[in-house]
């Protein structure tokens, strides 16, 4: 499966304090596990959960899922030593907390080099602060500087409500705005970006009704705090079989030998452009790396 094209539809927070959640986490379709090190796990919790996380990460066992570590903040007494531990443990990523800055992401690097973490290991940033929703250009930017590790961002929606004083509506209004400039600055320069978790999780009504908003809004999946909300995420963020039909279609008209070097083609009575056919491509390499991933 292609790193660039791995589904996230659904990420899940597991805390790292809790063995029988990470023993369960094991079992259940979600397609990223975060491990939390940070606002789940209590300060008299700390050091075990993160010797519990380090303990199953080298025990294995979750198939195919991406495994992520959520660090506590590089600047307060746990930080190092839980991005050590989670790199040494191997995991896929490293999430980092409260990045509002360029000079953050630069931090995080260096202290996953100095960890030694392979080339491949991830860098993951929680976009939760009103100072990175206005930096989110330049800490965008740095995905595409030389040994980047970035390449995936998660909105921290209730630390942006608790910091603005802006309220958790029905329908996300008071944040629209922040949300739309996050997906436009992580489709710039080429980052996945995932949406923030839905509070009341047995309301699945209005999970789903969420997941339908972030996934109009452009965001490639959800970060969730049970697990009953995995499968109407997965089933929202998935491409239908419909919309793998038309795109199939769409590719199939562009690779005709009289499309070859058309940008605009008339198919079914519309316009497509060739952009269409780069998004529909997009779009079946997802399918089949969910295709696949439903078959580990």
């Amino acid at each position: 499966m292609s790193a660039s094209i791995r589904p996230r539809r659904s990420v899940l927070y597991m805390p790292g304090s809790n063995l029988r959640a990470l023993e369960k986490a094991k079992s259940i379709p979600t397609d990223c596990i975060i491990f939390d090190l940070e606002d789940s796990v209590a300060p008299e919790e700390k050091i075990n959960a993160r010797e519990q996380v380090a303990q199953a990460l080298n025990t294995g066992g979750y198939g195919a899922r991406e495994l992520i570590v959520r660090t506590n903040g590089l600047a307060t007494p746990w930080g190092h030593d839980d991005l050590a531990a989670a790199v040494s443990a191997n995991a896929d990523c490293i999430l980092v907390p409260k990045v509002s800055s360029a000079d953050d992401i630069a931090e995080a690097t260096k202290a996953m080099d100095d960890a030694g973490a392979n080339s491949a290991m991830a860098l993951w940033a929680m976009i939760e602060t009103p100072l990175a929703i206005l930096n989110v250009k330049e800490i965008a930017q740095t995905a595409k500087l030389p040994g980047a590790r970035v390449t995936t961002w998660i909105l921290g929606t209730n630390d942006l409500a608790k910091d603005t004083g802006a309220h958790l509506t029905d329908d996300r209004l008071p944040m629209v705005s922040w949300l739309s400039i996050c997906v436009a600055a992580a489709r710039a320069y080429d980052l996945t970006i995932i949406d923030g978790v839905y509070n009341d999780f047995r309301n699945l009504a209005g999970f789903q009704i969420e997941c339908e908003q972030g996934k109009s809004l452009g965001f490639d999946g959800k970060t969730l705090i049970h697990p009953g909300q995995i499968e109407p995420c997965n089933e929202v963020f998935s491409p239908s079989e419909q919309e793998i039909v038309a795109a199939k279609e769409i590719i199939a008209a562009f690779d005709l030998p009289e499309n070859n070097d058309k940008g605009v083609i008339t198919l079914n009575g519309k316009m497509v452009e060739r952009l269409h056919a780069d998004m529909a491509r997009r779009q079946v390499a997802v399918w089949h790396a969910i295709e696949q991933l439903s078959q580990n």
